[in-house]
This record gives C-alpha cells, sequence and structure tokens, in this order.
C-alpha cells in the first residue's frame, strides 16, 4: 500500500519589504517641519506618519527627518523669518502647558496648544493676514481669528484686551491682543487651522 502524502503546507516565504523611495534630511536650526515639507513639496502629514512623530515632539537640530516620495536631498538654509511671509512665528514667548490633542474636560481635547503667560504680555499675529474675528467665544474667552489668505486660519484665544478689529489687515509680529487672565489661569491658547480642520501647532512653530 503506497504511503500517504503528507498534506501539512510547505513554509511560504515572507514577502519582500519594499522600501520606501525617500531621503533623510538633516535639521538644521530653526527648521519647522511646515518649512521642510514645503521647500520638498512633500504633504506635511505623509512627513509626519513616514516619521511616527508625536504631538508633543519638536524638531531637534540635527535629526534626521525622512522625506518619502523624492529622491535628492535638498539644502535647505534655515529660515530668515522676516523675510519669508510664509513662515509662522510664536504669538507669545512661554513653556508650553497643553498639548495638540491633550485631553480637556471630559470627552473633549485640545485643538490647539496652552503656552504660559504673564498677564498683559503681548501677543502677535504668527503671520500676515486678515482679521475675520475679534470677540468673545464661548470655551475661548476673547479671541482674535486671522485668515492667512492660503488655507490657514490662526487663533488666539484666553485674552484680556483685543487689539485689532475684524476686517484689519494685519503683518507677521503685529501685536493683536494682550494676554489676560480666564477662570483663574493665564495662557494664551493658539490654534492653526488648515481649512476647517485643526491642525498641531508645534509642527509649524520654530
Amino acid at each position: 500500500m503506497p504511503t500517504p502524502i503528507s498534506e501539512s503546507a510547505a513554509p511560504v516565504p515572507a514577502a519582500p519589504t519594499v522600501q520606501k523611495q525617500g531621503v533623510y534630511h538633516k535639521v538644521l536650526a530653526g527648521q519647522t517641519l511646515w518649512q521642510i515639507a514645503q521647500e520638498y513639496g512633500v504633504n506635511i502629514q505623509d512627513i509626519i506618519d513616514s516619521n511616527n512623530i508625536p504631538n508633543g515632539s519638536k524638531l531637534e537640530v540635527g535629526q534626521l527627518v525622512f522625506i518619502p516620495g523624492v529622491s535628492k536631498v535638498k539644502h535647505i538654509s534655515s529660515p530668515i523669518v522676516d523675510n519669508n511671509k510664509s513662515a509662522f512665528i510664536w504669538p507669545v514667548i512661554g513653556k508650553v502647558i497643553v498639548y495638540f490633542d491633550d485631553p480637556i474636560g471630559t470627552n473633549a481635547v485640545s485643538h490647539g496648544i496652552d503656552i504660559q503667560a504673564q498677564s498683559g504680555d503681548d501677543v502677535h499675529a504668527t503671520r500676515e493676514g486678515t482679521v475675520i474675528l475679534a470677540d468673545y467665544m464661548s470655551g475661548y474667552g476673547d479671541t482674535v481669528m486671522i485668515d492667512h489668505g492660503d488655507g490657514f486660519v490662526s487663533v488666539y484665544a484666553r485674552n484680556g484686551k483685543l487689539l485689532v478689529r475684524p476686517g484689519e489687515h494685519v503683518y507677521k509680529g503685529d501685536v493683536i491682543a494682550r494676554v489676560g487672565p480666564l477662570a483663574g489661569r493665564t495662557v494664551e491658547h493658539f490654534e492653526i487651522r488648515r481649512g476647517s480642520q485643526a491642525t498641531n501647532p508645534l509642527y509649524y512653530l520654530p
């Protein structure tokens, strides 16, 4: 009688690993993810996803960032903020105490960052644009919103005093408000929105 043939399956070889096309960019002082994405012509979210960059992360000088879908490294100089209208600056200088997507309250997350400040500190426009709101907003307090004309809107909340009006054109660095205490806290809440979508401000700030 013939020996039965074993029906056990032969080992299946692992599928070959597909190497993503791309290059590594070495971060220089002052460079942001936004600037790097602009220079390479790559979607900023593709860079974030390819490098598993967490919400609270800030680029470090000398850090290697993988740029997907490109074949050549670009030698980008550090940004000269005053001459670069597309670059963002900090609205106030201080420690970030609430990060993008941090839980706040029940079933809610932060759509921006909270920057520790002193009452009366100047709040600066992060980029040139047109003021589209300067008023009280529920949950935000006295708030300024600036449309930058390229799909981006910046939001400055929890102010003590507003210094601009809707329709006013402002330039990068202009003082648009002053920080004020709200609900016992003195912070500047800052958001960057692309269209209607809130994005992580730390990906854009130097």
